[in-house]
């Protein structure tokens, strides 16, 4: 079982989240907006984050380069999951520090593969 965070402002978006990663074991952490996630991921330490982009304040991929540059969040593997399906947003998304870049609406079997590619054994 993996504790993964999703960080959404979104509350369908989250909640469809939490109940696909909970029907596959998963636990699911919460945040609404990039600053709680980047701060939530630091305390929490979880083993993937799931990050949108479009947010209020801190967009996801501000959140994203923060913690990919972070010395106690480098290791923590994120995938970006946004509307924003044009190649620039995917390509700026990587070298933010994302792992993956996965569309709404995600296609659940992409997703868990996804996952488990990332966090092999969890």
């Amino acid at each position: 079982m993996a504790r993964i965070l999703i960080v959404d402002d979104s509350p369908t978006e989250t909640y469809r989240f939490r109940e696909i990663l909970e029907k596959h074991g998963h636990q699911a952490l919460e945040a609404t907006n990039g600053a709680d996630g980047v701060a939530m991921a630091r305390a929490e330490q979880p083993d993937l984050v799931l990050m949108d982009v479009v947010m209020p304040g801190l967009n996801g991929f501000q959140a994203t380069r923060q913690l990919a540059k972070g010395d106690d969040t480098a290791h923590i593997p994120i995938v970006i999951v946004t509307t924003k399906d044009q190649e620039t947003d995917r390509v700026w998304g990587k070298r933010q520090g994302a792992r993956d870049y996965l569309t709404k609406p995600v296609d659940e079997t992409l997703l868990m593969q996804t996952i488990a590619n990332l966090i092999p054994g969890k």
